[in-house]
């Protein structure tokens, strides 16, 4: 079988490499701890979640199916929404039922607390890590950062320009990507941050001159303007306008753009219809460690906009 390095063993569910799941790949999994991944097919009555393993049916009771203190709830609603979505698993067993069909007993909770383990001991304030976005509420998205290790991405920490629910940026089952800013080993709990990854206010100018005419959204109404979102990272400030509502997407006029005051003046030509679902997001950092980043221009005015990675190594 082949070896992962070892900081893709513990990917989050559905971004795993698939690999044909043959009788020599299973047998291998069960002898070598190796961690594999397929779809849920069904959740039966008594709580077994059964998998779709290509040559035979892998099967992973409820004691192995997840691992409450990992996964945040024992719950049956924490079996039934695996249903149709890809899970981590080893092979514990290889088994034949009473008419002679081959069948696997499979562990994920087995999977969950290694992967626990390694992200307790090796993740440190500033990595960047691929994850997936399991489920969003208001004050943030709760992420998948390996092998359905949760970790918590509040509603601040994903961009610089404030939204007012994360749906506005992410999907469910979206890959995205983050940087850890805490990790609490005694509470086991990770918390994400995504706004640095998205770049500076420098590097997010740098696609929009004065004089052009752009798609934005406008964020928030005040008694001087409306702060119009041209990048999630970057707002501009434009004269207010009749039936402009907070939310409304637009196209703005780039009157000037002043890094000095950090500051984009527009002017509102009109209103767009809605985007069916958020835009692409564009990573400025993909991967490494942060130590510090600094989101305002070189010469800023007033006080700079620092995070510092490194209070909390």
């Amino acid at each position: 079988m082949i070896r992962m390095p070892e900081n893709k063993i513990y990917l989050p569910e559905g971004l795993r490499p698939r690999i044909p799941l043959t009788p020599a790949t299973l047998h291998s999994s069960m002898e070598e701890g190796t961690i594999l991944e397929a779809p849920v097919e069904r959740c039966d009555t008594e709580r077994t979640l059964h998998v779709n393993l290509g040559p035979m049916e892998g099967l992973i009771p409820r004691e192995e199916a997840v691992a409450p203190s990992i996964s945040g709830s024992g719950r049956d609603i924490a079996l039934l929404s695996r249903v149709g979505k890809c899970i981590c698993f080893t092979v514990k067993e290889l088994c034949c039922d009473a008419k002679g069909a081959p069948y696997a007993l499979l562990s994920r909770r087995e999977v969950q607390e290694k992967a626990l383990t390694w992200l307790l001991e090796t993740l440190r304030p500033g990595m960047v890590l691929s994850c997936r976005v399991t489920h969003l509420e208001a004050f943030g998205a709760f992420v998948d950062i390996g092998c359905g290790v949760i970790a918590m991405l509040p509603i601040e920490n994903i961009s610089v320009s404030r939204i007012p629910h994360p749906a506005e940026r992410f999907r469910i089952g979206q890959k995205i990507l983050a940087a850890v800013a805490s990790v609490d080993t005694e509470k086991c709990r990770f918390t994400m941050t995504h706004k640095e990854l998205l770049g500076t206010w420098m590097e997010n100018a740098s696609y929009f001159r004065a004089g052009e005419t752009v798609q934005g959204t406008v964020r928030s109404i005040r008694d001087y303007g409306a702060f119009v979102e041209l990048a999630p990272n970057l707002s501009g400030l434009a004269d207010l306008r009749d039936n402009v509502l907070e939310g409304d997407r637009v196209s703005v006029y780039i009157r000037s753009i002043r890094p000095e005051r950090m500051k984009i003046k527009l002017q509102i030509i009109e209103r767009l219809p809605p985007l069916p679902c958020p835009a692409p997001l564009r990573y400025q950092i993909t991967d490494g460690r942060l130590e510090k980043w600094v989101y305002s221009p070189p010469g800023y005015e007033r006080t700079p906009v620092i995070t510092d990675f490194t209070l909390d190594a």
